[in-house]
């Protein structure tokens, strides 16, 4: 017997599919619901696709269950770091009724009332687009899996609030917090100056050892995190592992950094292995952000700046110097050029303009040219 898809329009322009997808484990029937927007020839096409490869193995598993699989399945290549943010989402969904909704029934109607109980909570815009790429992650590997055929959470797009681009500290504010950190210890001035001038990430400083400064450059390959299954007294806590992306990266260092590296070496090398420590135990990044707060509170700064935004802040400075993007997303680390565009694009925009000013240069500046007698022409 075939497969009969129902079409119906459940308001102007948005269509909602569904089609008999066969049995579960108990014999049940199995709905397969999808919604499309578009026009009714959208909608028979969507039609078409789910007759023709109908689900084969949701059966009644709910969205909580697919998360489960799909943690399990992905967890073995995710960083220690990864898999603690990646739970977090996970719990966050699972507490929202579209945790109990069947996956092959998940409609994008359904992601988009997720998204509107999100915004009624108070959700960030950050954390709701994080929750919403996690799920849609998921249902992408349900696809693969041949669960479902078609991807409910991606049809879905919420839009972020326009928000205007972050600022960036100047260096000013950065000189003054440096010269702060300089009257509390010698290596917490270190510590933030290598925040900015190398643009690592807190976790990535805290990971340093002595052996990652060769040839005027920084190696950046670990990162320091926290076991959160154990508890805030186990010395065992913080563990040294892979970086955000699981690359290394090279990071060439001014003068001034590279000496006074050195310097703090000849006093505390035969204490502990790594730059930031007391002994031989991974030390706390929390450390770092202790010395930032402290830091920032002398200086006398704007209390908005995170210690995150010595980061940004190297990563300005940089484009707005002329490096170019890729040279710059190697420095931060940045698993491609696109994402320092991203986040950058305001900084790259007034670069830009710089290269349209250099256009008209060499469009609108008077050319001297030879006449036929030999003299010098101005056009």
């Amino acid at each position: 017997m075939g497969r009969v898809a129902n079409i119906r329009e459940k308001r102007p322009g948005l269509w909602e599919v569904r089609v008999f997808a066969g049995r579960d484990a108990a014999g049940k029937p199995v709905q397969v619901s999808k919604s499309v927007r578009g026009t009714k020839k959208d909608a028979q096409r969507l039609a078409a696709q789910l007759t023709l490869r109908p689900a084969r193995g949701a059966g009644r598993r709910t969205v909580s269950e697919l998360l489960d699989d799909y943690v399990k399945h992905r967890t073995p290549t995710w960083s220690l770091q990864t898999r603690t943010t990646y739970r977090g989402r996970v719990n966050a969904i699972n507490e929202d009724p579209i945790a109990s909704i069947a996956v092959a029934r998940l409609s994008v109607r359904d992601v988009d009332t997720w998204v509107l109980r999100m915004r009624q909570n108070r959700v960030g815009d950050a954390s709701l687009k994080n929750r919403h790429a996690f799920l849609c992650a998921a249902f992408e590997q349900a696809v693969r899996w041949e669960w479902i055929t078609h991807n409910a959470v991606k049809a879905a797009r919420p839009r972020a609030r326009k928000v205007p681009p972050r600022e960036a500290m100047t260096p000013a504010d950065v000189q003054a917090v440096l010269a702060a950190a300089a009257t509390m210890e010698p290596a917490a001035e270190l510590a933030l100056r290598l925040a900015a001038a190398a643009g690592a990430r807190r976790a990535e400083v805290a990971a340093l050892r002595w052996d990652s400064f060769r040839d005027g450059a920084v190696l950046v390959d670990h990162q320091i995190t926290p076991d959160r299954s154990k508890g805030p007294e186990d010395p065992e806590r913080y563990v040294y592992g892979p970086t955000k992306t699981v690359n290394s990266r090279l990071v060439s260092l001014d003068d001034h950094t590279l000496r006074m590296v050195a310097e703090l070496r000849l006093q505390r090398q035969t204490v502990t292995p790594w730059v930031f420590g007391i002994d031989e135990r991974p030390p706390a990044p929390d450390r770092l952000g202790w010395w930032w707060t402290r830091a920032r509170r002398i200086s006398g700064i704007d209390p908005k700046w995170r210690l995150h935004d010595l980061r940004h802040f190297s990563a300005t400075q940089a484009i707005a110097g002329g490096h170019d993007v890729r040279t710059v997303a190697a420095r931060l680390g940045h698993a491609d050029a696109s994402m320092t565009m991203r986040v950058y694009a305001h900084v790259v925009a007034g670069r830009d303009r710089l290269v349209a000013g250099t256009m008209a240069a060499v469009l609108d500046d008077p050319i001297e040219t030879p006449t036929r007698h030999g003299r010098l022409r101005r056009t």
